[in-house]
């Protein structure tokens, strides 16, 4: 008798243990922006993922790639860990990604649900290429004691180990359901917000300090023509001087980040992009709700 597999697989853990790297590997595509810096990822974005374990058994596997666990700051930052508490609720299975360096902190509310839940939560500890000695096991074991997960696998996501394992894990936690997504879905999110994405990765690959985390993109355009899109993106900074360091002198670094990221567009969609930026100060945007919820958080 055939059967179907289907559940939410929600990814969590602190920023830059790489979450990201792993949705990506999970899923064969490139959704989530990846950067050396923490909290790179601002919004929750799905991944689906379709195929057959067997003959007559399918799957349907909807990867969620959830911001780093951080103690707010900004109404930015709970306006992230909404999504972070949202994924604790709705998941089917939870991969808890950490990595060979992150201690637990004191008094973190997202580790304390996670010990309590009645979901599935698998332990991913990722970077283990770069162990040493024993320290694999040694960090292993120090989190099967504060997660108590069902499973607890070393993986790299960067370097593809054993993220094969990790997969073959959330196949045998997936519940009996229906496909919640059409079978050629690869996400829930527009392709204008993959566009947003991918230029807001470059301005965290090319510019410094305070400039990445006060930059937000929208799209304001998305045509769609036969051989061409064309983009138009309003960066917003916080601060005139911040406009002023995102064009660089004579445009020279918005030039750059917009060569760059068209590159990365026209991958992604297959066909040729035209770009265009424009630079705009919204002064304490990641403090005002107004702001937050026309940005999309």
């Amino acid at each position: 008798m055939s059967q179907h597999r289907a559940g939410f697989v929600n990814i969590l853990g602190k920023p830059n243990v790489g979450k990201s790297t792993l949705m990506n590997a999970l899923v064969g595509e490139r959704l989530s922006i990846i950067t050396s810096k923490a909290q790179t990822t601002r919004h929750r974005i799905m991944g689906i993922v379709n195929g057959a374990i067997d003959e007559g058994n399918e799957f349907q596997v909807v990867y969620s790639d959830t911001p780093g666990i951080l103690k707010p700051e900004y109404a930015l930052h709970q306006s992230m860990m909404r999504f972070v508490d949202t994924a604790l609720e709705d998941a089917d299975v939870i991969l808890f990604v950490t990595d060979l360096y992150e201690k637990q902190e004191q008094e973190d509310a997202s580790l304390q649900k996670l010990a309590k839940t009645d979901v599935p939560v698998i332990l991913v500890l990722n970077k283990v290429d770069l162990a040493k000695g024993t320290q694999m096991q040694d960090k292993l074991e120090y989190w099967r004691e504060i997660v108590q997960p069902q499973e607890a696998i070393p993986a790299s996501a960067l370097e593809a180990i054993n993220v094969g394992e990790v997969f073959q894990a959330i196949l045998r936690y997936l519940p009996e359901h229906p496909p919640y997504f059409p079978k050629d879905a690869l996400t829930d999110r527009p392709e204008r917000f993959f566009a947003s994405e991918i230029l807001r990765e470059k301005i965290f690959k090319n510019y410094k300090q305070e400039i990445p985390y006060s930059s937000e993109v929208i799209v304001s355009s998305f045509e769609e023509e036969e051989n061409i899109i064309r983009i138009r993106c309003e960066i917003y900074v916080e601060r005139q001087s911040q406009k002023g360091i995102i064009i660089g002198k004579g445009g020279g670094s918005l030039k750059k980040v917009g060569i760059q990221a068209r590159q990365d567009l026209e991958k992604f969609f297959g066909k040729q992009v035209h770009l265009e930026q424009h630079v705009k100060v919204a002064p304490n945007w990641r403090r005002e709700q107004r702001r937050l919820r026309h940005f999309g958080y």
